[in-house]
């Protein structure tokens, strides 16, 4: 099976679904990522902080798969905020993963109390992608007021900006930002994997709107989740380490869901966060050193 592409701002094509690999163990990541590979995944999302760069590489390598055909996207750390901080990040994580170029870098989130190191980190991605290091560039975590201040001082409109997004929490005003500037949503946590983890008053795996749903179509809460996504055009990148959920989570592209079924799962917004709030990241209480490559 093919995976349908999203074209991001800058023509370049990012896969609609990809495979996440947030708090995924070292010791599981290549294993999954070359599951996923093998199931037809051709996106990967890594990242600086989560320490499995090193294995998301491995892991391609043994899927049999062409790096031409595989999509990888990762992430800088706060840590490595600041211009020549982030080219050097973009060394750290190229050499982990054993790649001369990264398909989409992104910076992992804003950092409200030191901006301008924001901006230096974010100046230093537009130095990457005009020197063909990285062939698009974009943001993760930032709200409507840390994009309107990254447009004025920069020149590159994100490609992306990765958001907690899934249907009890939606973000609208930011998703619609994003659609005003031309930026892809991507969505952790698309199918509310957070809201079983952490202290949610509900799952979103066993809301009864989305499970009426799926029994219509045969299919899971899962997989209505990620269909309403891909509807709605959010680049989805959910994550496990089960080959079988692997697979069952990329087989979304055999139904529809109809209008009255989607706007039935955008009524379930509850606008409860379930990730740190973006406003409170600092390099005091999340910093951690990045290692080298």
């Amino acid at each position: 099976m093919t995976t349908p592409n999203l074209t991001l701002n800058n023509g370049v094509e990012i896969p609609a679904i990809g495979l996440g690999v947030f708090q995924t163990p070292p010791d599981e990541t290549v294993a999954a990522v070359a599951a996923a590979l093998r199931a037809g995944y051709r996106h990967i999302d890594t990242a600086a902080a989560y320490g499995n760069e090193r294995e998301v590489g491995q892991g391609i390598r043994e899927s049999g798969v062409d790096r031409a055909d595989i999509f990888i996207e990762t992430k800088v750390w706060i840590s490595d905020y600041g211009y020549e901080e982030t080219l050097h990040a973009f060394d750290k994580s190229a050499g982990k993963l054993g790649l001369d170029q990264i398909d989409l870098l992104i910076l992992h989130q804003a950092l409200p109390s030191a901006f301008e190191k924001t901006i230096g980190a974010y100046t230093a991605l537009e130095k990457l992608l005009a020197d063909g290091k990285v062939r698009a560039i974009g943001v993760s975590n930032f709200m409507p007021d840390h994009l309107t201040q990254l447009l004025e001082q920069t020149k590159i409109v994100p490609a992306v900006n990765q958001i907690e997004l899934h249907p009890y929490f939606q973000q609208k005003e930011l998703v619609a930002l994003h659609k005003e500037h031309g930026i892809t949503t991507q969505a952790w946590s698309p199918i509310g994997g957070i809201t079983s983890y952490r202290d949610s008053a509900k799952r979103s795996f066993d809301e009864p709107v989305i499970l009426a749903i799926g029994e219509k179509y045969g299919k899971s809460a899962a997989q209505v989740m990620l269909r309403w996504h891909i509807q709605n055009g959010v680049q989805v990148i959910p994550k496990s380490t089960k080959a079988e959920r692997i697979a069952e989570n990329f087989d979304v592209f055999d139904f529809e869901l109809s209008a009255d079924e989607i706007a039935q799962i955008d009524a379930l917004d509850t606008g409860v966060r379930g990730g740190p709030e973006p406003e409170v990241v600092t390099l005091e209480a999340f910093g951690r050193d990045i290692p080298e490559a």
